[in-house]
């Protein structure tokens, strides 16, 4: 925990969470942000990813405006909090950071620019938020899309993935970041893998050994189950919805393992060769195996 003075206000917990675009990140943001809601903490979520969808399961299905977007039409001097921030249910206040037309700027860039303005509103003071959310797009690791972790705005990082090569791919060049921006941010460590099933072959098998080798483990397995896209397609969540059923047994836990975890590791991430041979271990239909080792031979 952040030391306070004894006049000091407690400094919330700050939560990322990373993974490749389609894995499931937002999903698990928005299902996460309401789990800790119905445990009784006073949530913000920020979608930091140019799609903007972070929020929508908790906004009536809506796609909200951006932070980058009211500042275009307003300019920074001229944003106010309801302009940026919306209430949802379980009192989550709802915000999208945003992002540049394609082809025009940088991403990554526009996601510091909305973090430093609600920083600016006093949105976590004026909401007395508990703990804050951000969702991560981390299909690219350049250095705009780690400033949220370079710069202290998340210290605790949860990388969603599967048993799929390029999940864990990503979640590994994530882990590259995480293991070189905590020489110079002490507090920063990554509080696990979050597997979201995709039914893949050994899967929990391979996201464990892959876990083991990063040195960190695996904090919640979501199956893969219609029940998620039931409550989306009402424009809600499971938690909200369907909370004594077994996919909401999942988020509470993995809310409340989250709201009480101290233990952030450094990881160490895996070489091209050791990523491969974690997959190669595991693979054995249609000759994969065979290839895989080849592969990480080459």
């Amino acid at each position: 925990m952040t030391a306070t003075s004894k006049n000091a206000e407690p400094s919330p917990k700050k939560i990322a969470i990373y993974g490749k675009g389609g894995i499931g990140k937002s999903t698990t943001a928005s299902n996460v942000a309401a789990a800790m809601a119905v445990l009784g903490k006073r949530v913000m979520l920020v979608g930091c990813d140019p799609k903007q969808d972070s929020t929508m399961n908790l906004n009536h299905g809506v796609q909200m405006p951006s932070v980058l977007e009211r500042i275009f039409e307003r300019g920074a001097k001229g944003l106010r909090i309801e302009d940026v921030c919306i209430e949802g249910p379980g009192g989550i206040i709802l915000v999208e950071s945003g992002g540049p037309e394609p082809g025009v700027g940088c991403a990554g860039r526009g996601v510091m620019t909305a973090l430093q303005a609600l920083d600016e509103l006093g949105v976590v003071k004026h909401f007395g938020i508990d703990v804050i959310l951000y969702d991560v797009l981390g299909d690219v690791v350049c250095g705009g899309f780690a400033m949220p972790l370079r710069k202290g705005y998340a210290q605790e990082i949860y990388l969603v993935t599967s048993g799929e090569l390029m999940a864990l791919y990503a979640a590994n060049n994530i882990s590259k970041a995480i293991e070189r921006l905590s020489a110079t941010s002490p507090r920063l460590g990554l509080g696990g893998l979050i597997l979201n099933g995709r039914s893949v072959k050994s899967e929990v098998e391979i996201v464990n050994e892959f876990a083991e080798q990063l040195h960190t483990r695996v904090v919640a397995h979501i199956p893969r189950d219609r029940l998620i896209q039931q409550c989306e397609a009402r424009n809600s969540t499971v938690p909200f919805d369907e909370p004594d059923s077994a996919l909401g047994r999942v988020y509470a836990g993995l809310a409340t393992l989250m709201l009480e975890n101290q233990d952030l590791r450094i990881p160490h991430p895996l070489s091209r060769r050791e990523l491969l041979d974690v997959l190669a271990h595991h693979a054995s239909v249609d000759g994969a195996s065979d290839r895989l080792a080849e592969a990480a031979a080459s």
